[in-house]
Order: C-alpha cells, then structure tokens, then sequence
C-alpha cells in the first residue's frame, strides 16, 4: 500500500502539472499502476515509487572540471548573475537553479530539494547516507537551490556542478554527478580552452565522455571547448581545437558535434580584426545552437517522461521479473544442494554411532540403545517431533546461507543504488519462510500484474499519439484544421434541446 506521505506528494504532482501539462497528469496515474506492480513484486517499497525516479521539470545539466566557465556560462543565458563566477573554484556544491515570479533571487539549502518530489533530489540525503554512512545528515553541504526571475526559466531547470575531478572527487559526489547525468534531459559538458594539455585530465575525460557515448541517451550528451578567446591567443589556435579532439577521439568521441564558445562580456580582446571576426562568427554560430538545443527541452522532457513510463513497464516483465526468476533457480538449487550435504552428513554421522557403540539390532530394525523411544506412545511422537523440528531447522538454515549466498553475487554484480536494492528487496520477499522452494514465479507475479503492465504500456503509447498530435503535423496540417465542420441543424420539434 503506498505511504501516505507519499500519497501527499504525488496529489502535489498532479496539482502543479494540471497547471502546465495535463496530460502529465494522466501519466502520474499510469505511474501509480507501476507502482502497484513494482510493489506487489517488491521492487520498491511502500515509500517508494518509480515516479522518484525521473525529473518531471526540463533539467539542463552543466558539468565539467574546475574553472571551464560553467557559471560564467549559466549568467550569460540567464543574463542575470546568478552564479559567482573567478579563474578559481568558488563552489563546491551542486546549485539547482529554478524560476521565482516574485522577481528576486534566493539560495535555500539542500534540504529545499532532499524533501520535494518535484525535484531532481528527493530523498538524496538516503543515497549519500547508503554511499558513504554520516554524509546523508550534511545534504546541505553538497546541494542547494537558487531562484531567479529571469524568464528563460520558466518551466525550466539548470544544475551547475561543483568543479568535476575524477581522480580526487569523494564517492559521494560522483554518486550525485551520475544521478543527475541519469535524470537530465541535456547535458552540457564543458571543457577549458585554456588548458593546452588535455591528456593530464585523462580520468574526468573518460568519466564525462567515454562513460557517456555508450549509454542509450547519448544523444543528450553535448561537448563544448569553452573561453575559446584565450587561444585565439596561440600562435596558432587551430592547436588547441585539435589537441581536444584528439583527447575526446582518445575517449571514443569520434562523431558528434564539438562546439567551441566563449563569453562575450568577459573576453580576452583579439587584436587581430579577421581573427576575431572568424571567432565570433563561430562563437556566434555555436551558441545559437546550444540555445536553440536547450529551447527544445520543454518538449522532449513530455516524450521523456512517456518514454521512461513505457521503458520501466517493459523492464519489469522483460528483465526485472526474469532476473528473479533466475535468482530464485540459484537459491532454489543451492538450497537443495546444501540438503543434501547437511542430511548426507547427519546420516553419516548417526551410522557411524551405531557401528562405534557396537549395539547390534536387538529389536528388529530398532538399534538396541533406541528402543525406549518407542517403549511409550508418548516417547515416540516427541522423538518424531523433534526430528521433524530439527530437520525443519537445518532445512531453513541451509535456505537461509542460500540465499545470502545469491545476495552476495547480486551485490557484486549490480552497482549501489536503487536497482540493486529493489532487486534485493524482492528476492527476499520470496525467500520467506512460508515460500516453497519449488514456486517458479516471483511472490505477487501473476495475470492481475501483466495485465496491468499492459494497460500501463497501452496508456503510454496513447500518451505518445497524443504529444504527436501537438508537436508534429505530417500531412501538412493542424489537428484542428481537419476536423470537420458540424452539419447543419435540423428543425427539430418543441421540447428538443437547441445545440449549443
């Protein structure tokens, strides 16, 4: 049953969205339907729901090392300084930056998302406290939210990253950096001009770039050489470019597109009046595209949400269900495997006292020094039940170092975080106590659930055609402009109703 704390936030959900997008609405109650299945698998718990798991506002992410410009950056297209820029790291924490119509700009602390569900963090404080024990009580060190007033924030959402360093960033903050990797809509990796030698950066260049080319959402993935202004500079510029293209080639970046900006109010000045015309008719060009790129969130985070809607739904009867399934073969085999070794050695045992003790079969099959339990009706049923109990005992023993034993490869196979855990979750569920070891189907797997994975995948693709029927007009027209006038009235007799 879902908590009701969470029954509260999701209610607030549909509130703001039946404000902006209703059919998101509709969406949140498919979602709902996940939840049930994912619930009765185990997959989540009762606080838990799999709308946590994307962000409902168009998220920009802006990544990259110390000093690349991503403040800098952010001001410019907000254009209103609402980020503190310099030539040195000046924060250390992941700023969230939303709109505020009041026409002024405020920082609250990281406790402002940890407890909003609207919000790309929520519940981050439980990640970092699982990542690395003691950091989830200081979430405010790590996250913070900024409001701004200005206009190209509305329905809109930026992060700005602390500078990224692989090789010395704390667990905890590259935990943060792939979370929200995961959950943006764009991305906006941004790399330093500056910097003439990229191959010193080898472990944040294959952290940002080689970790990112092969996932399924590459495509939201944009890599920028920013304050190109300093290399115009060089004796020769084109240098720098292609030393970065050779480190992002190096990193399997060998297609897409490579952008190369800087910032106009804060430029170095190129003396050179061709140089710097070509400069700024690239710069121009390139950032006229991130924008337009950046513009387009608002419409792909609709097909983004229908889509992760569709993905998990899938995921569920595709991989989720058959993962445990396999998990439960392994336990189950174990399980018999280790009866086998421990009833094996107990009989073992128990021959060897007879032959040790030299008591011959004195009463037909019953050795000798046995034969007062069964002298008694009494005697007997309790020797019976404490054999049952004591077989019961090792039977659950062996199910129990089993099913630890299948634990221990669950955990080394997938890593820390959500996935790892729901699967944990449901695999015990099904190692109860009161759960045979010979059921082939997870505990709450059953035609109830499928069909409504079904319905939930059917929601999605009507979700879909409808975003189609908004954005996209293949035959040349608009969806209003086809649909046919109404005929002409009838006369119709007294008493019948007029059309309105």
């Amino acid at each position: 049953m879902e908590d009701g704390r969470l029954h509260d936030r999701l209610n607030s959900l549909k509130e703001h969205l039946q404000l902006e997008n209703p059919l998101l609405v509709e969406a949140v109650g498919s979602f709902r339907k996940l939840d049930k299945v994912c619930r009765g698998l185990g997959l989540i718990g009762n606080d838990q729901s799999t709308i946590s798991q994307i962000a409902w506002w168009p998220l920009i992410s802006i990544l990259g090392p110390f000093s690349a410009g991503k403040s800098t950056f952010i001001n410019n297209y907000l254009d209103i300084p609402v980020q503190q820029t310099g030539s040195h790291a000046v924060d250390d924490k992941f700023t969230v930056i939303c709109y505020n119509a009041a026409g002024e700009s405020r920082v609250l602390p990281g406790t402002a998302l940890n407890a909003d569900l609207r919000f790309p963090f929520y519940k981050m404080s439980e990640e970092l406290e699982k990542v690395e024990p003691g950091e989830g009580g200081r979430i405010d060190s790590y996250i913070r939210l900024k409001t701004c007033p200005s206009d190209k924030l509305r329905g809109l959402i930026l992060i700005d990253s602390p500078g990224f360093d692989a090789d010395a960033q704390r667990t905890s903050t590259l935990r943060i950096t792939n979370h929200i990797m995961d959950l943006s809509d764009l991305v906006l990796v941004l790399f330093d001009a500056r910097r003439p030698e990229p191959g010193a950066m080898r472990d944040t260049l294959t952290h940002l770039v080689a970790a990112t080319i092969n996932r399924r959402d590459s495509n939201k993935f944009i890599f920028i050489l920013n304050q190109m202004d300093i290399a115009a500079r060089e004796d020769n510029p084109e240098e720098v470019v292609g030393a970065w293209q050779r480190a992002l080639a190096q990193q399997g970046l060998t297609a897409g597109k490579f952008y190369r900006i800087y910032s106009p109010t804060s430029a170095v000045p190129i003396d050179d009046p061709a140089l710097r015309q070509r400069f700024e008719a690239k710069r121009d060009a390139d950032m006229a595209s991130i924008h337009t790129r950046m513009n387009q969130v608002r419409v792909e985070r609709a097909y983004r949400i229908v889509g992760e809607l569709e993905k998990l739904a899938r995921e569920v009867e595709d991989v989720r269900v058959p993962e445990l399934r396999s998990m439960m073969q392994r336990w189950r085999s174990g399980t018999l495997s280790r009866d086998c070794g421990i009833f094996g050695a107990l009989g073992v045992v128990l021959a060897a006292l007879y032959v040790l003790t030299g008591h011959p079969f004195t009463t037909g099959v019953v050795p000798g020094w046995l034969g007062w339990v069964f002298g008694e009706a009494w005697s007997t049923i309790l020797f019976l039940l404490a054999s049952l109990g004591l077989a019961g005992w090792l039977h659950m023993l062996a199910r129990k170092w089993s099913a630890a034993s299948v634990a221990r490869l669950v955990s080394k196979t997938y890593p820390h975080g959500p996935l790892r855990e729901g699967l944990l979750r449901a695999f015990y569920k099904n190692t109860a106590p009161w759960r045979s070891i010979f059921r082939s189907e997870p505990a709450g797997w059953g035609v109830k659930y499928r069909k409504m994975l079904v319905s939930v995948i059917a929601d999605s693709e009507r979700f879909i055609q409808t975003l189609n029927d908004r954005y996209a007009h293949p035959s040349g027209v608009t969806a209003a402009a086809v649909v046919p006038p109404p005929p002409d009235p009838e006369p119709q007799g007294e008493g019948e109703a007029q059309p309105a």
